[in-house]
């Protein structure tokens, strides 16, 4: 038949999506050719196993990556950021609800809770696309300015896709399952759109404003990593179910590369934002450091330059002192205490008065 704008039957041909029973022009919606084997758990179907270990996996790693960005607590864009990985946290628990078979297809709230999926896939895409802005500097980041303006917006673009995919499924108005023009727009349109944007804007913020150019592996990694996950998912996975004899299917390569993707984003966000120094809290000890020597001629030359060179008592140069601050700082040689007033007069002829 081939694949047509608009039309998701070709595509849920080929692979389980949680909005496939939804559409078509039929009761029980597009089934697929293959899918992966499902497992009974006390008297209970459960679906895409393997796929629900992912989602597991990715709940544990997205919780690591909102820890760390929250941890650098004068990052640029800190707060914006950790937005894109709150709405991953709850899009994966809604993707593990809707696959698995926990509410069944035919309950009534099934439609409200797939509808609340894609509109997290919407909204975290439009996110991530605004996060791409931040590095312009358009408005301090942090600011109530910033964050509202990524709240509301995100979820606008939450609540829009919402509509849509309700209207769809309960043919509201002009919106048909048979035909889903508007859902298939935001979701393999606008998604893919956003995330372009977010990659353009990232490539030109490292060519600008950066010294080095290795930020730009991660963000290439994670697109790749996207584009691979939607050809396997669309194209390939009755391919590999047939070819694995149903144990997985290409919702589980899906899963695996879309969190490889975040992962890399995660990275390439870590890579291109600093701490500022004057805000963060070394736990080294003080070092005193030499920057550059003082000529001679310098006023102050008598209490470092030439103190550098001065010899002291019984041969032994002060630059040989461990000349560091606090407790280890300035350790003077054994011998001062047996030396005494000796030591301290020559100490006194090193040092010129001021």
């Amino acid at each position: 038949m081939g694949y047509k704008f608009g039309y998701y039957d070709e595509i849920c041909a080929t692979v389980q999506m949680a909005a496939c029973p939804l559409l078509g022009d039929n009761q029980v919606g597009y089934e697929p050719t293959c899918y992966a084997r499902n497992i009974e758990v006390r008297n209970a179907l459960i679906f895409q196993m393997a796929t629900l270990i992912i989602d597991i996996i990715a709940l544990f790693m997205t919780i690591i990556m909102i820890v760390h960005v929250r941890s650098k607590y004068t990052a640029v864009g800190r707060k914006e950021m950790v937005m894109v990985f709150y709405i991953y946290f709850v899009m994966i628990i809604l993707d593990f609800i809707t696959i698995s078979g926990i509410i069944p297809i035919s309950s009534v709230v099934y439609p409200y809770f797939v509808a609340g999926y894609l509109g997290l896939t919407s909204a975290m895409c439009w996110c991530l696309m605004l996060n791409g802005v931040v590095g312009f500097q358009w408005t301090e980041d942090g600011t109530a300015a910033s964050l509202w303006t990524f709240r509301l917006t995100s979820l606008v673009i939450f609540g829009l896709m919402y509509f849509i995919s309700i209207a769809t499924f309960k043919e509201v108005g002009s919106f048909s399952k048979a035909h889903p023009i508007g859902l298939f727009i935001m979701y393999f349109i606008f998604n893919p759109f956003c995330l372009l944007v977010y990659v353009v804007l990232q490539v030109i913020v490292v060519v600008n404003t950066l010294d080095e150019y290795w930020p730009l592996g991660n963000i290439s990694f994670a697109l790749v990593f996207f584009v691979i996950g939607q050809v396997i998912q669309i194209f390939l996975s009755d391919k590999i179910c047939e070819g694995i004899k149903h144990y997985v299917d290409g919702v589980f390569f899906g899963t695996i590369c879309t969190l490889l993707s975040v992962m890399m984003v995660y990275k390439y966000w870590d890579s291109i934002t600093k701490e500022d120094l004057e805000f963060s809290v070394d736990g080294k000890g003080n070092t005193w450091e030499v920057k550059e020597l003082l000529n001679e001629d310098d006023e102050f030359a008598p209490y470092a330059g030439q103190a550098a060179n001065t010899v002291g008592y019984q041969g032994v140069s002060f630059a040989q002192t461990n000349s560091q601050y606090g407790g280890q700082g300035f350790q003077q040689p054994h011998y001062q205490q047996q030396a005494g007033h000796g030591y301290q007069q020559q100490q006194q002829q090193a040092y010129a008065p001021y």
